[in-house]
């Protein structure tokens, strides 16, 4: 399958380029893989700074492998090594000459056709989701419930974080969700309710409705905005992911910090939304991280556009033997 036209203008990155950026790159993740890995060495556990390395599934030393994305050449020795690399295969003669380069240079690009291959399902999915959360309006009414619904009558049933206490104690935070109208979106935040709050619930969220449910105020959705960049690697460049990963981060250091959890210790002060002041500022908050969330929203769409119609196009390549019966 010829590649359509916006996956054929090849960029080319040399090696001084794309080493520089790796290194960049790496220092990035450090920043935040290296505490988890020591404390996850220690044993120790860090309620909010462990949970994009433990929620999601990308790892660590996934994290760190830098990509270009789709429609880079990467030339020289060191990318040559790239070979082996899952979803990348080396460049052909015609990618050569297209990135300017003398036929025999060593040289990789991402393996487009091999992704779309094996995950175009997964790929279109995640394009499903993100336009479709872009362009729905946003919902801030919610006020970070999510959190309290987990633990509502928590007696009755396991603690999510063990270690944690209750900021209100177990009978105020019961109150907290009875008086309030739980209206919560995101499935994947919606299924960690006990079962004595899934009914408190307005909304119905399931995996069968996801593509329809999500809107761009949910905190959960946006911060899943690094789980459809990750999920889609090596097609996007690591510097996207890393600016999902990042507001994801700091997402989720509000969620904690407005939950019903008491995380002082921790240097996480409490948004209390159980008063008009903390559900005005859970709100500010939200709101601000909703437009950012759908700037970077559009930026993962405007990556994925090519690709998405490369999807829509594809057709897997007979196979030799096909037809010869």
């Amino acid at each position: 399958m010829a590649p359509p036209a916006e996956l054929s203008k090849l960029q080319h990155f040399p090696p001084h380029d794309w080493l520089a950026r790796q290194a960049a790159h790496h220092l990035r993740v450090q920043g935040y893989a290296d505490p988890y890995l020591a404390r996850r060495s220690a044993g120790k556990k860090h309620p909010v700074e462990d949970f994009l390395f433990t929620y999601y599934t990308q790892k660590p030393g996934q994290l760190q492998r830098w990509h270009a994305g789709a429609g880079v050449v990467l030339s020289g020795p060191a990318a040559a090594e790239r070979a082996g690399w899952k979803y990348y295969r080396r460049a052909d003669g015609g990618e050569l000459a297209a990135a300017g380069l003398p036929a025999g240079t060593p040289a990789v690009t991402v393996d487009v056709e091999g992704f779309l291959r094996d995950r175009r399902d997964a790929l279109q999915f995640a394009g499903i989701i993100l336009s479709g959360t872009a362009a729905r309006p946003a919902q801030f009414g919610c006020f970070g419930l999510h959190e309290w619904a987990m633990v509502y009558r928590q007696d009755r049933f396991d603690l999510r974080h063990e270690y944690l206490q209750l900021r209100l104690g177990s009978r105020r935070t019961d109150e907290v969700v009875e008086e309030n109208r739980i209206r919560c979106s995101h499935f994947d935040a919606f299924r960690f309710y006990t079962p004595d709050a899934v009914p408190l619930n307005s909304l119905e969220p399931s995996r069968e409705n996801q593509r329809t449910m999500e809107q761009p105020g949910c905190l959960h959705a946006n911060m899943d905005l690094y789980k459809w960049a990750y999920k889609l690697a090596p097609l996007l460049p690591s510097e996207l992911v890393m600016d999902c990963f990042e507001l994801s981060w700091r997402i989720r250091a509000m969620d904690m910090q407005a939950s019903p959890y008491d995380l002082s210790a921790w240097g996480y002060p409490a948004i209390p939304i159980e008063t008009a002041e903390g559900k005005a500022a859970y709100v500010e908050y939200q709101r601000a991280f909703a437009a950012e969330s759908q700037a970077l929203r559009q930026r993962l769409l405007r990556e994925l556009s090519p690709l998405l119609q490369a999807a829509a196009d594809w057709r897997p390549a007979l196979d030799s033997t096909e037809g010869q019966q």
